[in-house]
């Protein structure tokens, strides 16, 4: 039996992993679906001054709640940059790593610093009359559906990570990369571990939500990192 955590993108809530979760669950896993302050389930706690950092912390405290010892953590999209920071806390109590077709940031980075022009005006620009607050990108008109969608805090995509060589500590690391969703911002995380080597890389034929149009191969490839590659075989 392994522990999968799985922590979920901008503007939305952990509703989007209900099929994921019960298949890992299903197969006789442990699933913690984060809740992150001001998200999905928590919209009512939804304010301007919740960071990069306070979404790092809501992980690293469910994860302790559940009692998890080691674990495998999943991120997707802005959940990227949340799995990063739990990484870099956490790394030696992880036993894989995966991206689902998500923000991959460098130490020092923030999500402002790995998007371009267009991410950054649509979050300043739609927080004008709600201060601190973004609705989601490319929303005309938009009405918050409280538990599931609403707008999000500037300050998450602004405060960079900071990593700590923990993250080093993580032997399995995987990297999904949505194929059929264009344009699409997460071409150079593609790029970035094909070139690098150490990666699992899988392309899915899908939109940006991999969890809904390819529920099978997501499932199958969290799955696999349940399983303790073989060690390599000792010279003679």
């Amino acid at each position: 039996m392994a522990n999968y955590v799985l922590v979920h993108g901008a503007w939305g809530g952990g509703h989007g992993y209900e099929q994921l979760a019960g298949d890992l669950r299903e197969a006789g896993h442990r699933v913690l679906v984060a809740a992150l302050t001001g998200l999905g389930t928590r919209s009512a706690q939804l304010h301007p001054g919740i960071t990069l950092s306070n979404h790092i912390s809501d992980v690293c405290e469910q994860i302790a709640d559940a009692g998890f010892k080691r674990f495998i953590l999943a991120g997707h999209s802005y959940g990227g940059m949340v799995i990063t920071g739990v990484a870099a806390r956490l790394g030696s109590k992880i036993d894989a790593i995966a991206y689902i077709d998500a923000f991959l940031p460098a130490d020092g980075q923030s999500l402002w610093d790995i998007t371009g022009e267009y991410e950054h005006n649509w979050y300043i620009d739609s927080q004008k009359y709600t201060p601190g607050l973004v609705a989601p990108i490319g929303s005309v008109d938009f009405e918050p559906v409280p538990g599931q969608i609403g707008r999000h805090p500037l300050l998450t995509l602004t405060e960079a990570v900071r990593l700590t060589g923990e993250e080093e500590k993580i032997p399995r690391r995987a990297y999904i990369f949505a194929s059929n969703w264009e344009p699409s911002p997460f071409g150079r995380f593609r790029d970035q571990v094909q070139a690098e080597g150490g990666w699992e890389y899988h392309d899915s034929h899908s939109s940006h939500f991999v969890m809904a149009d390819q529920p099978e191969q997501l499932r199958d490839i969290l799955l696999d990192l349940a399983l303790v590659p073989a060690p390599a075989p000792a010279r003679s």
